[in-house]
């Protein structure tokens, strides 16, 4: 049985995921990952790490983020509690859609999923205060190999929809695109 409805975006590989929940007087219970029903939308890499973000301010960015190969990873991107904009960046070599980005409203009653294949940039702004989001990843952090594209650049012109209250320090630092940024060859 499949637990999930698959929607495909414009961006090669980038998927929003609706759980199929299984309700009763009590309730519900719903899967939220399952590797081998994942496979029909690519996805073949086992998870390697679960982590969770608690961030307090709305107008809040995180991102947009990283890592080169051969720590290039898949995120699945699951809103616990309050609302999120939520975006993937397409930065593959080559790819027909490269630079272009995709945004979703991501929150905890949709209880939607994003799936971001390797070779994109995410990033999310908190449209509340005290947003919770569950991150599962396909490959190990590695400081070395980490990197990110400023949340502001003019060449993605990303219009995030609150006014940015709170980007960190290693954030505000990421570069801007340079014209001779070929992207991510994986």
């Amino acid at each position: 049985m499949n637990n999930f409805i698959y929607t495909a975006t414009k961006l090669k590989g980038l998927y929003l995921i609706t759980p199929k929940p299984k309700t009763d007087s009590r309730g519900y219970f719903e899967r939220l990952y399952c590797i081998e029903e994942f496979k029909e939308v690519g996805l073949k890499k086992p998870l390697c790490n679960i982590n969770r973000s608690f961030t307090k301010q709305k107008g809040t960015i995180r991102g947009l983020h990283f890592q080169h190969p051969p720590f290039q990873e898949v995120k699945i991107i699951i809103c616990l509690k309050g609302i999120i904009y939520d975006v993937a960046v397409d930065i593959r070599k080559n790819s027909p859609t490269f630079l272009q980005w995709h945004s979703e409203i991501l929150d905890s009653k949709s209880r939607k999923i994003f799936l971001i294949p390797e070779g994109f940039a995410h990033g999310f702004q908190a449209m509340e205060n005290d947003v919770e989001l569950l991150y599962l990843h396909t490959n190990f952090y590695n400081k070395e190999y980490e990197s990110g594209i400023n949340c502001k650049d003019p060449m993605l012109n990303i219009q995030w929809p609150l006014n940015v209250t709170q980007v960190s320090e290693r954030d505000k630092n990421h570069k801007f695109i340079s014209h001779d940024f070929k992207g991510v060859d994986l």
